[in-house]
Formats: structure tokens, sequence, C-alpha cells
């Protein structure tokens, strides 16, 4: 599952890598290739690695993307995929917005419903307390809003 502006990201990724990144890779690997022994060619070595590695990238994103299902929320009166859900713990308010895995970015306040918060808080309503076991312990989340 991911949201329509998700896969947008996604797709913008995947535009990127394989239309600016991968080829200054590529060119960068054929200079270091015309460098001589490549056994000893450090930048060679490193950008052949590099390609590897955004190779796999690239078809995981196409796969990925291949595959989606665009979820929209549903109605507002329960917690669900796509929705900002405004919680308060002890006199600290945040919001979050629920989700799929691959959006998933907590420095953004975007949290995947397989997490553990994001599964405490699916179905829920308004008024409603969820607990959810951290490292620091059990935290105790009231939900404030949903939208």
């Amino acid at each position: 599952m991911i949201t329509a502006s998700g896969l947008q990201d996604l797709q913008a990724e995947l535009n990127d890598l394989v239309n600016t990144k991968r080829p200054a890779l590529v060119n960068r690997l054929s200079i270091a290739r015309s460098m001589g022994d490549l056994s000893e060619n450090s930048d060679y070595i490193s950008a052949k690695e590099e390609l590897s590695f955004m190779d796999g990238r690239i078809a995981e994103l196409e796969e990925f993307i291949r595959n989606a299902k665009v979820t929209t929320p549903s109605k507002k009166d329960q917690v669900d995929f796509g929705h900002i859900v405004e919680v308060k713990n002890n006199s600290h308010t945040v919001s979050f917005k629920l989700v799929g895995e691959w959006e998933a970015d907590p420095t953004q306040k975007m949290i995947s419903v397989s997490s553990p918060l994001g599964q405490a808080l699916m179905g829920k309503k308004v008024g409603d307390k969820v607990e959810v076991s951290a490292p620091v312990g059990k935290i105790e989340y009231t939900i404030l809003n949903i939208s």
C-alpha cells in the first residue's frame, strides 16, 4: 500500500536515478576504466560497486511501482491508512501520517501502519487511548483528531 503522493515521490526518485544519476555514474566508470590497471584502480572499483547498488535500487523501485496499490483514506471517523492522526502524550501533542513501509520516515512524522504505533492507532477513534511499547517503556497516547 502507498499513498498517491508517496508513489509520485518514488516515481521521481526512479526518474532521477535512471535519467541523471546512473548516466553520470556510467560516465565516471568509463573514465576510471580508461585509466589503466583496473585491479588497482580504486575509483573504478568504487564506481562499479555504486553502479551495482544503483541498478539494484532501480530494479527494486520498478518492481514496487509496477505492483503498487494506491490507497486513499477511508472515512475519517476512525484511524486508517493515509490519515493524519493528532495524538497527545502527557502534555505533548504530535501529529503523524500513517503510510506504507516504503513511505515511512519518522523524521517527517510519517509512520508505517505496520510499526507498533501505527498498528496501535489503526481502527481507533477520537478520544481512544492506545498504549505502545517503546525502548523507554510503555507510552500512552490519546487520539485528539483524525484528518
